[in-house]
């Protein structure tokens, strides 16, 4: 599992967060996706690693900007994980 921090720019309200969210949900298979437009961030749980490429592809077809991302390996701390 994958935890990768997209930097979006371009989001100024809540409508704008879910907008990110359906398209990243309808393009890609992932566990996981929320948007803060205050943070100008996403955070994409998924089982695949996901390209800046592809990200940035996506994220600018929802007419916003991608700047980056950061991958990171991702453990989920559930109830009763060790």
């Amino acid at each position: 599992m994958f935890k990768i921090t997209a930097t979006v720019e371009g989001m100024s309200c809540g409508m704008c967060e879910a907008h990110v969210n359906d398209t990243i949900r309808n393009e890609l298979k992932v566990k996981r996706v929320s948007s803060s437009h205050s943070k100008n961030e996403t955070v994409i749980i998924s089982k695949e690693d996901i390209s800046d490429e592809k990200l940035g592809e996506i994220i600018t077809k929802s007419g916003y900007t991608f700047s980056g991302a950061k991958h990171e390996p991702y453990e989920k701390k559930g109830l009763f994980s060790k």
